[in-house]
Formats: C-alpha cells, sequence, structure tokens
C-alpha cells in the first residue's frame, strides 16, 4: 500500500493538469492545485475534497522567483513538504517563425521552462531532505519539430534535458525524474489551436484521429495515468525517461 505524500501540480485548473491533480488525490495523496487563477484552482481542489481527499487551491505564475518560493512555502505549511511535483504549467503563443515576436518566444519559454527550473529548486529542498522524491515534467511530441511552434517545440525539448539532468543530479537523494510527452490530447488549448488554423474542432479531432494508430485522440487521463505511476512509489527504478504517450510510437 502507498504512503500518502504531497503532491503540487501546476497548470492545474484545468485539463491534463487537472486531471492529474484529481488522479493523484485518488491515489491517496494531498496535492496542492496552482495556476495563475486562484478561483479556479480553489473549485478543483473543493471538487478533490468533496470526494474525500486533501486538498488546496494556491494562485501562481511559475515563471515568477518570488511568487513560486511564497506558493511551495504555503503548501509545505498547510498540506506537509512537497515531495511530488508536476510541472505543467503552459501556454501557447504559435507563429511562424518570421511572425513570430520576442514577447511571444519569451513568454513561452518562461513558463515551460523557467517555470519548470523554479518550481524544482524550491521544491528539491523538501524531497532531498526526505530522502524522496517524484517530479514529473510535462514534455510534448511538438519537442520533435512542429511548424507554428518554434518556442513550444524548444521549450518542450529543453524540458527533456532538463529532465535527464535532474535525474542525475537528485537520484542518489531519493529523487526520480522523468518526462511524459503527450500527443494530441482534447484539451482547451488544442481547441484554440483548431480556432487558429480556422478549422471546426470536430473536423479538427477527427482529423488527427485518423493519423493516430490506436485511431482515437488523447484524453487528459490517459496522462494522468502514466504520471500516476511515475509519481508512485512503485516507480522508483525509472528515471532520466522520456514517455511518450501518444497513442503510437514516437521516439
Amino acid at each position: 500500500m502507498s504512503t500518502s505524500r504531497v503532491a503540487i501540480v501546476t497548470g492545474a485548473a484545468r485539463g491534463i493538469g487537472a486531471a492529474t491533480a484529481k488522479r493523484l488525490a485518488r491515489d491517496g495523496n494531498a496535492v496542492a492545485i496552482l495556476d495563475l487563477d486562484e478561483a479556479a484552482c480553489v473549485a478543483v481542489a473543493d471538487e478533490i475534497v468533496a470526494a474525500g481527499g486533501r486538498a488546496i487551491g494556491v494562485g501562481c505564475n511559475v515563471a515568477d522567483a518570488d511568487q513560486v518560493e511564497a506558493a511551495v512555502g504555503r503548501v509545505a505549511d498547510e498540506l506537509g513538504a512537497p515531495v511530488i511535483l508536476v510541472n505543467n504549467a503552459g501556454i501557447i503563443r504559435d507563429n511562424l517563425l518570421f511572425k513570430m515576436s520576442e514577447g511571444d518566444w519569451d513568454a513561452v519559454i518562461n513558463v515551460h521552462l523557467k517555470g519548470a527550473f523554479l518550481m524544482s529548486k524550491a521544491c528539491q529542498g523538501h524531497m532531498t531532505a526526505e530522502k524522496y522524491g517524484r517530479i514529473v515534467n510535462l514534455s510534448s511530441s511538438s519537442a520533435q519539430g512542429n511548424r507554428g511552434q518554434a518556442n513550444y517545440s524548444a521549450a518542450k525539448a529543453g524540458l527533456q534535458g532538463f529532465t535527464k539532468t535532474l535525474a542525475i543530479e537528485l537520484g542518489k537523494f531519493g529523487v526520480t525524474c522523468n518526462a511524459v510527452a503527450p500527443g494530441f490530447i482534447q484539451t482547451d488549448m488544442t481547441a484554440s489551436t483548431a480556432e487558429r488554423i480556422g478549422i471546426s474542432f470536430e473536423d479538427f479531432l477527427k482529423g488527427a484521429a485518423s493519423q493516430i494508430p490506436v485511431q482515437r485522440v488523447g484524453q487528459p487521463e490517459d496522462i494522468a495515468a502514466t504520471i500516476s505511476f511515475l509519481c508512485s512509489e512503485e516507480a522508483g527504478f525509472v528515471s532520466g525517461q522520456v514517455i511518450y504517450v501518444a497513442g503510437g510510437p514516437l521516439d
């Protein structure tokens, strides 16, 4: 039987983050839901509490060092030492390279890469003190390259290198670090992509499913299930890995 731990999931007000927070709570962990909008975080936390779990919602911009320190400190005070961290917070600012602004580049890199760095740095002290930790970073199939996403692809590829380095540095403290790289997942983010390219979301989903070997698009719960395993005690010998959850083979 697994021991109850304290988990933080960033970008957890909706989509993959919310599904992951709910799954980790069902696994028996106390969960802190972090996102920009604290009210939206509290709504997810309330849902977990109503189901019998322990959870709090915390507003935080993961790209801001002071906010990260304050948020992690609050989690430690209210729930206990956070030893599970899922770096899921992310945004898209899609555009072709010649039209991509410096602001578009910086915003995406800051949330994905700097955010994961700041959150991991803030939580690792708790993990190393407990001699136990699980870090899961959300990469993407876009790490292999995707038209109109130079910023997002670079950030998601960068997270893979970040993951492998943390696995090397933190392994001797009982801390594992892995990355999950989703393929096409049905979320608000993919809906916004459909809108950007000017087709209906239904047609977008059908087109995507036709290109996936299992003939369906992914759901947030598909990703949450893989993250659940990587955050478990049983996954203690899995570290530094990038697991593509995409309905087919990707390298």
